[in-house]
């Protein structure tokens, strides 16, 4: 990318490779120290103590893996754009920008005067983009934002185009598929000879897993205040009331017109921690009409679950009024907000019409449902739905879903993969459309996605649902 005259200073000339490869060493080898040290802090599930620490040294390796990335990117220089000549042949295995790592920082440019943009292939990656589409333009960029984060980047792009100012700011990416990305945005206009604006230049951060480190650490001090007899007693009372919340079926569930097959199951952490506040939910309504739920509520133990419960009746109750799902997921996010202790969550409802094979369904920040059909699985496309806890006045729309006989819908909450990672699940689930074809009942695809992911290491626990037409 090119060098630019910012706002307040020249461009600054690029450190020498020396210094920077020292300081690359220094990073790692601190790195290292800090790895070992989280491997011999064993994953204790009943030690409060034990989480915190680790936790802590979790967080701490992900800056440290983010300082050794930046500092390569430092000493290499800026990556190459979309469009530009690539890289020689034989220098791919070289790159450190094609790792983890730096995949998740890039960069953009656009220009004011021939409304022109240019993004890296790392962008495209973070925002979850088809690098054959072109980039987007300030004005499009908020259409790939949260609906509440949407004003927020509104703002920091005015106050750089009109009064100078630097972008420093974080808000949330809707990636296709119904992910959800954390995006760190720092950025400075570019100013013409004149002294007008020519155009803006900006780096971004997917910072997804760095805050969910944050709030382990933060979670895991919570818990270091808790009495240790309410540690130890907190997995069988939340086991207690999840069994008997939870529907207890397992097999073929009937509907007057037409027919649902479902099934069902739970998957433990393979951590020791202790179960959460995820559920799955059928119910079959007044009209013939079929419910089905999956969400998740912060909050270990006896919270998360005594909170599940809540939200679960609220569902089932106000459900039978014939509201639609944006609606019945507008009035559960009210009813979080107005509990004594406010906490977070998301959820999947749908209603399904059997007579008409229609499915209308709405979601509340959780992954989208997956559609299998005649050997092949998309996600679906996702209406707007804010998390469940989020202010008064969020707002949840709903989208309609025509099924046909053999068709099977799967949902699940976010603890199948390690990291809570929806897109590798999301990719994992959909790589066994083969696999669903020849299942004999839904039953049949529960124990196929229960084998795949039985050794897959968890953090926490995780719900799956599906239903087959």
């Amino acid at each position: 990318m090119p060098s630019h005259v910012f706002a307040d200073h020249t461009a600054a000339q690029p450190p020498e490779r020396g210094a920077v490869d020292a300081l690359i060493s220094q990073a790692r080898r601190l790195r290292g120290e800090v790895d070992a040290m989280r491997r011999e802090t064993a994953p204790d599930g009943g030690d409060p103590a034990g989480r915190w620490q680790r936790a802590l040294c979790d967080l701490a390796v992900h800056q440290l893996n983010d300082l050794d990335a930046h500092l390569a990117q430092l000493r290499d220089g800026p990556p190459c754009v979309v469009g530009e000549p690539a890289a020689p042949a034989g220098t791919a295995e070289r790159d450190p920008r094609r790792g983890s790592l730096l995949s998740r920082v890039g960069s953009a440019e656009w220009d004011l005067l021939t409304d022109e943009a240019t993004w890296s292939g790392e962008l495209y990656e973070i925002l979850g983009r088809d690098t054959a589409a072109p980039p987007l333009s300030l004005d499009e960029l908020p259409s790939l934002v949260h609906a509440e984060d949407q004003p927020r980047l509104t703002a920091m792009v005015t106050d750089c185009l009109v009064d100078g100012k630097p972008i420093d700011g974080e808000f949330r990416v809707l990636r296709r598929g119904g992910g959800v990305r954390q995006v760190h945005m720092m950025g400075e206009p570019v100013l013409a000879p004149d002294g007008s604006t020519a155009s803006m230049w900006a780096v971004l951060r997917d910072v997804s897993e760095l805050r969910r480190s944050r709030v382990a650490v933060h979670e895991s001090q919570d818990s270091l205040r808790r009495p240790r007899h309410g540690a130890e007693t907190d997995p069988r009372l939340a086991a207690a009331l999840q069994e008997a919340v939870l529907p207890p079926w397992r097999d073929t569930l009937r509907f007057t017109a037409g027919g649902l097959d479902l099934a069902a199951d739970h998957l433990p952490s393979s951590t020791g921690a202790p179960i959460g506040g995820d559920w799955h939910d059928a119910l079959q309504l007044p009209d013939g009409d079929a419910l089905l739920s999956v969400g998740d509520l912060t909050g270990p133990g006896v919270t998360g679950a005594s909170g599940m419960a809540m939200l679960l009746g609220a569902l089932r109750g106000t459900a039978v009024t014939g509201a639609g799902p944006a609606h019945l997921l507008g009035w559960l996010n009210q009813l979080m907000e107005a509990t004594a202790r406010p906490a977070t969550g998301s959820a999947v409802c749908c209603r399904y019409d059997p007579a008409a094979h229609r499915l209308t369904w709405a979601q509340a920040g959780h992954p989208a449902p997956l559609l299998f059909r005649e050997g092949a699985g998309r996600a679906l496309t996702p209406p707007v739905g804010a998390p469940l806890g989020s202010p008064s006045g969020a707002s949840y729309a709903q989208a309609d879903v025509q099924l046909r006989p053999g068709d099977l819908l799967l949902l699940r909450t976010d603890g199948l993969v390690p990291r809570c990672d929806r897109d590798a699940a999301t990719t994992e689930l959909l790589s066994m459309a083969p696999r669903f074809t020849g299942a004999l009942s839904a039953q049949d695809c529960v124990r196929a996605v229960m084998e795949a992911f039985d050794e897959v290491p968890r953090e926490a626990d995780a719900c799956l649902l599906m239903a087959r037409v």
